[in-house]
């Protein structure tokens, strides 16, 4: 019980810190409006708002390292260096394309190297027998969920709610499992208070974005903790299942993956790059059916709450994994790829 109140004193402080800043910096965004360089951009909205979110997030996060440094323990140890240093590269990463509008390519490198680094230190996708497939699923993962969660950041309030939803999964798998890691759970719960506290400025009509300083970071963060507490998670059986952990961490990310993949169908469909900003994603087209900007940011919020507690709920409670499970799931997996889906090709823009 006292763990109980000790993390919610640590979540309401580091939403009132959150609050805070975010507070200040958009009071100083009149005399210091740092907002994207490319406001030329084709988004859904004008890019001229202050994108202080994502300096946010990052100030909370080192926050939350140096409080459990001098206060869990007098040593980091070296999976959580990696991980602080590959969070930080992403984060500056996406502060330099917010200032310098940077090349595609560029960001391509870094998100490579981000994989590259991670794989190296033995943190990677573990499900098949073939090392070396292993690595290039990590590298697909890594790269493809970096760019989905910054292509999700499209709409007032998406990426924080998704992304908040996908971290309690995080935090329900950590308090589950026979062993209890400290670290990833005070940077989960110090993310969420942060989001939180963000949306309070984010949520429909936004006064603040995150940027893609923002979305790199909870871009690596989701990538890293998906392969930790999703992909490897096997507490109750030895056999690793492709199948069970291919549908945990799908049905889990069900938000971001649809999206991407969505647009990139209909892009390359129409012989476009998918790399390109547009008002052809998932959400828009919710919007063009007719759901305001609110209550977009709610269903995809909620479908995505329901997907991660599935995903929990088959990571801890299903020992014996059968057929049944697999098409069941996999069944849910392919409705809500489908009904998001076809809201693209049926809706056109108002």
């Amino acid at each position: 019980m006292n763990n109980i109140y000790y993390f919610i004193i640590i979540f309401l402080l580091t939403f009132l810190l959150s609050f805070f800043e975010n507070k200040f910096l958009l009071k100083k965004s009149k005399k210091y409006n740092f907002k994207k360089s490319n406001i030329s951009a084709v988004r859904w909205e004008n890019q001229t708002k202050p994108i202080f979110g994502g300096i946010t997030f990052y100030t909370i996060f080192l926050l939350t390292i140096i409080y459990y440094y001098f206060f869990e323990t007098s040593s980091l140890s070296i999976n959580n260096i990696v991980n602080i240093a590959v969070i930080t590269i992403a984060f500056f990463m996406g502060l330099a394309d917010d200032m310098l509008n940077t090349s595609p390519y560029l960001k391509f490198f870094f998100q490579f190297l981000i994989a590259s680094i991670l794989i190296y230190f033995g943190i990677y996708i573990n499900i098949t027998s073939y090392i070396f497939l292993n690595y290039f699923i990590t590298y697909f993962w890594v790269i493809g969920i970096m760019n989905s969660i910054n292509m999700l950041d499209n709409m007032d309030a998406i990426t924080a709610s998704v992304t908040t939803t996908i971290l309690i999964g995080v935090i329900l798998n950590i308090i589950l499992s026979d062993t209890i890691s400290i670290f990833p759970l005070l940077i989960s719960i110090a993310t969420i208070a942060s989001l939180i506290s963000y949306l309070i400025f984010n949520w429909y009509p936004s006064k603040l974005y995150m940027g893609d300083n923002g979305s790199q970071f909870l871009g690596a963060i989701l990538a890293i903790f998906g392969i930790i507490f999703f992909w490897n998670h096997s507490s109750f059986f030895h056999t690793i299942s492709f199948s069970k952990q291919f549908l945990i961490t799908i049905i889990a990310f069900i938000i971001p993956i649809t999206d991407t993949t969505s647009v990139t169908i209909n892009r390359l469909l129409k012989k476009k790059s998918p790399f390109i900003g547009g008002k052809d994603h998932t959400t828009h087209h919710l919007s063009y059916l007719g759901f305001s900007d609110r209550r977009v940011a709610v269903i995809l919020m909620l479908l995505s709450f329901l997907s991660v507690l599935i995903s929990v709920y088959i990571a801890n409670y299903i020992i014996v994994w059968k057929t049944i499970h697999v098409v069941l799931f996999g069944f849910y997996a392919l409705i809500i790829f489908i009904v998001l889906y076809s809201t693209t090709r049926i809706s056109k823009p108002n």
